[in-house]
């Protein structure tokens, strides 16, 4: 096998080299060592003051209130488990607005911003920003999710919760077309937050006669990707900061896919059909292969893969797999036990990420891990790349928009054939660049407005007592963990060795997006967040579970049948890996360290 560089020189002259290798920042200046960072103090309660229905004559510049309605408690039930557990949400004020409706010059469609807010009678003194996933769109329930299928939410917790569409309307049919539109563009990447963020501590004020204490926003997928862009744009604006499985390069993890889907091409028997390509008995010897070589490796034979980066160099996709002598066998028998030598270039070729034609390194990397038997790897390999990021990289993400891509979608085109057809033909010398560029109506290419601005450089989160909680599955499909640990990495060069004193970045192994695969994928990130936060109390570890049979988070049916339904394992902060101390029970986690 031919032998990857990480990264191809800096001295090639290239907008997107510079970018993917993580150039461009600015570093902040580190604390001294010894500095005591400011340690913030707790929220305290608040009830609410007055009627539900009197917030509906709340004032704020360019707004419209919609509604204010009381909601007693036990209308909303969080999760409904097997067997169904339901767990009912406190009395609260859910009020709907709308923001800055205008007009666009550009595509003659009419947009706002449209918001919910949840206001719980019993307040707890905190704020919670809900960062909503994929393109956004839809207004949901302001209930404050933030990711690890955990038992509660944020609004349960007694949080005021505000969620919003991301300025345009699926309802509306503008999804991904409001990507024709430059400020629905940068209201989708930055502007909805930077814009909600104030009208929101203004309601909280008027409803409890007080601002916030304490605020955080978080979410998943794209939500987190909000919350990271937030750490660097919002950061005096927020104390703590969530992301679970976090898109925060969203513009090239979405072309990368269109990379996988060539790749995948390549070598499927069906190219309508990519699954074809690696089939599920197919992946499932790769995964046997991995656990053959990398389980071991954390201390015990488990069926999880914790040591990511020894499972790097132990791990060989041409040696450990068998190559097919004739024809592939995984299509028809099951198990698989081969791999053809074409498909083993082109997996390799996806899992090292897309290049150019000068083999410029323009994503990140991704681990080797057995997670890829998961149901959410599948979707997100094979079906997602053309149904959600080939309209985000050619109509929201491009400057400007692909013609063809957009005309298809005006017309009501047949969107599988076009999205396929666009992600083939997708050129990363002519085309990928086009996302890191601006003309004369795009005056901000999708790099600047959908990533954070010096990612590396968030002293004023750091210096003012914020806290960053980071977690991200290895077998995420759209996202790749190497991305997330590239930017940990570099977070923690900037601040001379001591970025784990304010933020820190968990791995979950086996763990697809944001949820599912293999894995112990239920914990809760947003209470370890508010004890750092507010009490000082820095997780060294936070608590995750498998879900098993009757959880009420609901069951995770990719389990391994010989796993405890109740698994438990420690998420340990990077670069620390969860070993088995050599005794007791293998299925609780207070028998694993994490070093």
């Amino acid at each position: 096998m031919k032998k990857r560089l990480l990264c191809a020189s800096a001295t090639l002259a290239s907008v997107a080299l510079v970018s993917a290798c993580g150039g461009g920042d600015t570093p902040p200046p580190p604390p001294p060592p010894s500095a005591t960072l400011p340690q913030l103090t707790p929220a305290t309660a608040a009830p609410l003051v007055g009627t539900c229905d009197a917030l509906l004559n709340f004032v704020y510049a360019s707004t419209t209130m919609v509604s204010a309605v009381s909601v007693p408690a036990g209308t909303l039930r969080n999760h409904n488990g097997n067997p169904p557990v339901q767990i009912p949400v406190g009395e609260h004020c859910r009020v709907e607005g709308r923001m800055l409706d205008r007009t666009s010059p550009v595509d003659g469609q009419a947009y706002a911003i449209r918001f919910e807010m949840r206001l719980p009678t019993n307040w707890n003194g905190r704020f919670y920003y809900q960062g909503n996933g994929g393109l956004d769109g839809n207004l949901r329930d302001a209930i404050g999710d933030f990711g690890g299928v955990p038992m509660t939410n944020a609004l349960q917790k007694g949080f005021a919760v505000i969620s919003s569409d991301a300025g345009h309307n699926n309802e509306s049919g503008q999804d991904p077309l409001f990507g024709v539109d430059p400020q629905a563009r940068v209201d989708y990447g930055y502007g909805t937050v930077q814009k909600l963020t104030p009208l929101a501590k203004a309601l909280i004020q008027r409803a409890y006669g007080k601002l916030p204490d304490r605020s955080y926003i978080g979410g998943t997928s794209n939500g987190a990707r909000h919350a990271m862009v937030a750490a660097a744009r919002l950061s005096d604006q927020y104390d703590g900061i969530l992301a679970n499985s976090p898109g925060f390069n969203l513009p090239k993890s979405a072309a990368a896919q269109l990379y996988t889907a060539q790749q995948w091409r390549k070598v499927a028997t069906d190219e309508t059909d990519l699954r074809t390509a690696f089939t599920v008995p197919e992946r499932r010897l790769v995964a046997n292969a991995i656990l053959a070589r990398c389980d071991a490796l954390d201390g015990l034979a488990d069926g999880m893969v914790q040591d990511i980066e020894g499972c790097r160099t132990a791990f060989n996709l041409f040696r450990d797999v068998p190559t097919c002598s004739g024809a592939r066998d995984g299509p028809t028998v099951n198990p698989a036990t081969c791999l053809s030598a074409a498909q083993k270039s082109a997996i390799d070729a996806m899992y090292y990420g897309p290049v150019n034609s000068r083999g410029e390194q323009l994503y990140a990397t991704q681990p080797y891990d057995p997670g890829l038997v998961g149901n959410l790897w599948t979707s997100w390999k094979f079906t997602a790349l053309a149904d959600r990021d080939a309209p985000a990289v050619g109509v929201v993400f491009m400057s400007p928009p692909d013609a063809t891509l957009v005309s298809g979608f005006q017309t009501g085109a047949d969107e599988a054939t076009i999205t396929r057809e666009f992600a083939f033909r997708f050129n990363f010398d002519i085309d990928y660049p086009k996302l890191f560029v601006t003309d004369g109506v795009y005056t901000e290419s999708a790099m600047s407005f959908m990533t954070p601005p010096n990612p590396t450089n968030l002293a004023t989160l750091r210096d003012r007592g914020g806290k960053m909680i980071v977690i991200h599955g290895a077998s995420d499909g759209p996202f790749s963990i190497d991305d997330t640990r590239n930017w940990y990495r570099a977070l923690n060069d900037s601040n001379g060795g001591e970025a784990n004193r304010f933020a820190r970045f968990y791995r979950v192994p086996g763990m697809n997006h944001s949820r599912a695969g293999p894995a112990t994928d239920q914990y809760d990130s947003l209470e370890a967040l508010i004890q750092w936060v507010e009490f000082g109390r820095a997780p060294d570890s936070i608590l995750a579970q498998a879900r098993g049979l009757g959880n009420p988070g609901g069951r995770n049916n990719e389990l391994p049948a010989d796993w405890a339904p109740d698994r438990t394992r420690p998420l340990c902060p990077y670069p620390q890996v969860a070993r088995y101390n050599g005794t007791g029970d293998i299925e609780r986690a207070e028998n694993f360290s994490c070093r």
